[in-house]
C-alpha cells in the first residue's frame, strides 16, 4: 500500500509539472506569437487575392488547400529545420531574420513603387491569363504555398527568436502551438473576408427586417474598401516589421548606431508628451523609423532585384509564371 500511495504521489508530482508545461508553452506560445503579429497581418492581407476571380463555391476549398500546405510548410519542413538550426548553428538565426527582414522590405517598397510609378510586368500578365480553370486553380494554390513558405519561415524565425532556451521539447511544441495558432488565425480570417460579400448577399435577399437587410446591404459595398485597408495594412506591416528585423540585427551584430539613435529620438519624444501615452509615443515614433528605414531599404533593393536576382531566378525555376 505504501508503494502504491508513493506511486500516486509521482504521478500527482508529475501531473503538476505537466500542468506548469502546458501553461508556459501556452505563455511562450503567446509571446513568440505577438513577435511575429506583423507578418501575420501581411499574410492575412495577402492570400485574399488567391480566390479572386473564382466561382463561390471554389472559395472555401482552394483556401484548405492553402491551409493545408501552410500547415505542412510550417510543421514538417519548417519546424524541424529551426529546432537543427537552433541546435547546431544558432549564429544562423539573425542572418536569416534579415533576409527575411529584406524580403519583406522589398515587397512592400515593390508595392509603392507600383503605386507611385504603374507599370505592367509579362509575368504577372501571364500569370493572370485564366485559360483552363482547373489548371489556374492548382497553378494559384502552388503560388499561395510559396508565398506563404517565405513567410511561414519569417514567423517561425522570429517566434524561435522570441523563445526563451529550456527543454528541447518545450521550445518545439511551444513552436509547433505557434504553427497552428497562427495558421488558423490567418486562413480562419481570410476565409471569413472572402465569404464576407456573400454572406452580405444572403442577408440582403433574406433578412426579414430592414435593419437586417440595410446590413447585408452594407457588407457587400464595405467589401472592396477592407480590401484595400487591408493592402494598405499588409504593406505597412511589411516596412514596419521589416524595417525592425534589419535594424535590430545590426544592433545583434555589433553595429548600434542605428538602432540607438532610433531609440533616443522616441525616447526624446516620449518625454515631451504626458506621462499617460508616453509609452505608447515612443512605440510610435520607434515602428514609423523602423517603417521609413524599412521603405528606404527595399527602394534600394528594387533594383536589385529585379534587374539581378528575379532574371537569375527566373533562369533556374523555368517559365513558369508560378514558380517565379
Amino acid at each position: 500500500m505504501s508503494g502504491l500511495l508513493a506511486l500516486l504521489d509521482d504521478v500527482a508530482a508529475i501531473a503538476k509539472v505537466a500542468a506548469a508545461s502546458v501553461d508556459d508553452v501556452a505563455g511562450m506560445a503567446a509571446k513568440a506569437g505577438s513577435k511575429a503579429a506583423g507578418v501575420v497581418i501581411d499574410d492575412a492581407a495577402v492570400t485574399p487575392k488567391y480566390v479572386h476571380g473564382f466561382e463561390a463555391r471554389r472559395e472555401l476549398p482552394i483556401i484548405w488547400k492553402i491551409t493545408k500546405g501552410s500547415l505542412f510548410n510550417k510543421l514538417v519542413i519548417l519546424l524541424p529545420a529551426s529546432m537543427l538550426m537552433n541546435a547546431f548553428a544558432p549564429w544562423l538565426i539573425t542572418p536569416l531574420l534579415m533576409l527575411g527582414g529584406a524580403y519583406l522590405c522589398f515587397e512592400g517598397a515593390e508595392k509603392i513603387f507600383h503605386k507611385l510609378f504603374p507599370h505592367g510586368d509579362a509575368h504577372v500578365e501571364a500569370d493572370m491569363e485564366v485559360g483552363d480553370p482547373v489548371h489556374l486553380e492548382e497553378k494559384r494554390v502552388r503560388g499561395a504555398i510559396k508565398t506563404d513558405f517565405i513567410l511561414s519561415a519569417e514567423i517561425m524565425t522570429i517566434a524561435l527568436a522570441a523563445i526563451p532556451e529550456g527543454v528541447l521539447w518545450m521550445e518545439a511544441l511551444t513552436l509547433a502551438v505557434v504553427a497552428v495558432g497562427i495558421t488558423v488565425a490567418v486562413y480562419g480570417s481570410v476565409a471569413l473576408i472572402v465569404k464576407m460579400d456573400d454572406i452580405g448577399l444572403f442577408m440582403a435577399a433574406t433578412a426579414r427586417t430592414g435593419v437586417g437587410r440595410a446590413l447585408g446591404t452594407g457588407l457587400v459595398k464595405a467589401m472592396p474598401k477592407l480590401m484595400a485597408l487591408l493592402s494598405t495594412i499588409g504593406t505597412a506591416a511589411m516596412l514596419w516589421v521589416g524595417g525592425s528585423i534589419i535594424i535590430h540585427g545590426l544592433d545583434v551584430l555589433g553595429w548600434p548606431v542605428l538602432y540607438d539613435t532610433i531609440h533616443h529620438w522616441a525616447e526624446a519624444v516620449a518625454h515631451t508628451v504626458p506621462e499617460r501615452i508616453a509609452g505608447f509615443t515612443g512605440w510610435a515614433v520607434t515602428a514609423l523609423a523602423d517603417g521609413v528605414s524599412g521603405l528606404a531599404l527595399g527602394m534600394a533593393l528594387i533594383p536589385l532585384v529585379t534587374r539581378l536576382v528575379g532574371p537569375l531566378w527566373r533562369t533556374i525555376a523555368g517559365s513558369d509564371p508560378g514558380a517565379q
